[in-house]
């Protein structure tokens, strides 16, 4: 390609919406433009790139006998009613009417679509297993989109969708894709790792996320290095300590103006663990058959050295959602905001305990009387509720496996997979007859990838104060031909070798000075960079730099330049394949 035939165009400066450098280096090099919030368009650059790590997912798809196919963006509502999920999923699920008033929806993922094509195409065992995939644009309308194609709206995303006979299947299709997926990151040149996660919508019971740690990610996630317990904090476990003793007579003392916990314990010079702290909230059920909702209050105890972790209470709950409690739903239930507790509430009110709770003895809670708080609580004899470890994991924690310290750091989540099971296979009447003769659901896997995040992630794994540093199996060409001739015929002849021998080639022809020339591709970053200047080609040479080590060059020989850059390509395509992760699945 020639750059002055390119149809986007470098920036010197990043505009003020890039919140990461690898957002503003793919902005300012060229490869995206936003249309609007969590919108963007891939300019040839970004597309190229894109359609590169297609091609990797491809590869790794194909090996594993998946068959790629397209499913719709635009669903009817009728098969998201059939699961429950047209009414359960929030307002980040697009619906609208057609012409005619039907309900439709814009296809936030396609485990309906899957499923109702399955019921279709699989009537026999003979028919299993089965796996399909397909590389297409998703829509979700994302309240927060931030950091560039880290989180969006619209995205184009590898979903695939796996069939079985039985549980034993499923295993195996999961097994495949969790060491599928570590070779398609390592031949993106991202690194990655899995953890256990939480399944939200996407129901099952087994569940890995593929994350990639950097500061700019959203998830927390929790990981032992003695015992190599990794999992996001949603899930996370950790070693609680409980203080048990004999239970004491409960009694009432006046706390003045001790709303907080620490406020509390400085007071009564009492340790935090000693205290039992209530967290309102109000949880959304939703009638998955008639989109009918119900509010309940939510009273959730749990030791005041502990937070609560709103996505295990959720789960508890088996909730659509949860929100904070507002100070008149709280007071409606008999509770006093400040001094709040389990102890004397409405029973119309849900009341889960954590397991820290549970199993300590004499704590301090609110006394649900301003001013007022008691002392020597305890579970089951003063208040009853569901006990569930609804705890929140952080650094200093003590591993659930080993007891060593847990360290949290920040990830990106690039890819997921799911056991579903017979969720939506059940719940649309997907069923095969078996060898027995009897009718059985089919058993299912979700497997996704986000492909435009991950080129976001390895623009910010990959990038220096110059520009980008693109892999060269991702990176849109191989070579950056930087032509400072006065004689452009010099150049054009070899940027055509270069083409004709299969070099993948971007020949910057443009007239211009060497800084403009050399800052562009710095900024745009592709693996091998050749110059050619009228001093190098007197002497028969031109210059080679590699990008990932700009204070390093040398020279070839133009008489054998093309299979001397083939030689260099070989050899980073090489270091790809020699640093291939590949982890099975315990």
């Amino acid at each position: 390609m020639r750059m002055s035939k390119m149809f986007s165009q470098t920036l010197r400066e990043a505009p003020q919406a890039a919140d990461c450098k690898g957002y503003e280096f793919l902005l300012r090099a060229g490869f995206i433009r936003q249309m609007g919030a969590g919108i963007f368009s891939l300019l040839p650059l970004g597309y190229r790139s894109t359609s590169k790590i297609e091609n990797i997912i491809r590869e790794e798809m194909d090996d594993l006998d998946g068959q790629e196919i397209l499913m719709p963006l635009v669903n009817p509502a009728d098969i998201w009613k059939e699961t429950g999920r047209y009414y359960s999923i929030d307002k980040e699920m697009s619906r609208f009417n057609d012409r005619t008033g039907r309900d439709m929806v814009l296809a936030m993922t396609h485990e309906e679509d899957a499923t109702s094509l399955g019921r279709s195409e699989i009537n026999s065992y003979k028919k299993l297993p089965q796996l399909v995939y397909q590389i297409q644009t998703k829509w979700r309308d994302d309240p927060r989109p931030r950091a560039g194609l880290i989180r969006v709206r619209e995205f184009t995303m590898k979903d695939s969708y796996s069939f079985d006979r039985d549980q034993a299947g499923l295993d195996e299709q999961y097994k495949k894709h969790y060491a599928s997926y570590f070779r398609i990151f390592s031949k993106a040149g991202l690194p990655v790792i899995v953890v256990g996660a939480d399944s939200g919508m996407m129901g099952g019971k087994v569940s890995h996320e593929y994350m990639y740690l950097s500061p700019i990610g959203e998830d927390t996630i929790m990981t032992c290095s003695e015992c190599g317990y990794t999992a996001n904090r949603q899930v996370a476990q950790f070693k609680k300590e409980y203080f048990k003793e004999e239970p004491k007579e409960m009694e009432k003392i006046e706390t003045p103006d001790c709303k907080t916990i620490e406020a509390l314990c400085k007071f009564l010079n009492i340790e935090q663990r000693q205290t039992c702290k209530a967290v309102f909230m109000v949880a959304t059920f939703i009638n998955d058959k008639t989109g009918e909702e119900e509010e309940k209050l939510v009273v959730a105890q749990i030791r005041g050295d502990l937070d609560v972790e709103e996505s295990k209470l959720q789960n508890v709950l088996k909730a659509n959602s949860l929100r904070p409690a507002h100070e008149e739903e709280i007071t409606a239930a008999g509770i006093v905001p400040g001094f709040g507790s389990a102890i004397g509430c409405s029973p119309k009110a849900i009341v889960i305990v954590d397991d820290s709770v549970a199993k300590s003895n004499n704590l301090v809670s609110g006394a649900n009387e301003a001013g007022y708080h008691l002392t020597n609580t305890n579970f089951k004899r003063d208040y009853t509720g569901k006990v569930a470890d609804i705890a929140s994991a952080r650094d200093g924690f003590k591993c659930i496996d080993c007891g060593h310290t847990l360290t949290q750091n920040k990830g990106v989540e690039v890819g997921n997979i799911f056991q579903l099971g017979t969720r939506y296979s059940e719940a649309m009447n997907c069923y095969f007859t078996d060898i027995d003769g009897k009718a059985k659901p089919v058993v299912m896997g979700s497997y996704g990838i986000g492909v435009g995040r991950l080129l976001a992630c390895l623009a910010e794994e990959y990038n220096d104060e110059r520009g980008l540093s693109l892999p060269i199996s991702v990176a849109p060409y191989q070579v950056h031909f930087v032509s400072l001739m006065k004689d452009q015929s010099i150049g054009d002849k070899i940027y055509a070798d270069l083409k004709a021998a299969g070099v993948d080639v971007l020949y910057d022809d443009r007239k211009g000075s060497a800084g403009v020339k050399f800052a562009d591709a710095d900024l745009i970053g592709l693996p091998i960079r050749i110059t050619l200047g009228n001093k190098s080609y007197k002497e028969g040479k031109a210059e080679i730099k590699l990008r990932s080590n700009l204070d390093e060059s040398f020279s070839y020989s133009l008489d054998t330049l093309v299979d001397d850059v083939k030689n260099e390509i070989k050899k980073l395509q090489d270091e790809i394949t020699a640093n291939i992760v590949v982890k099975e699945l315990d």
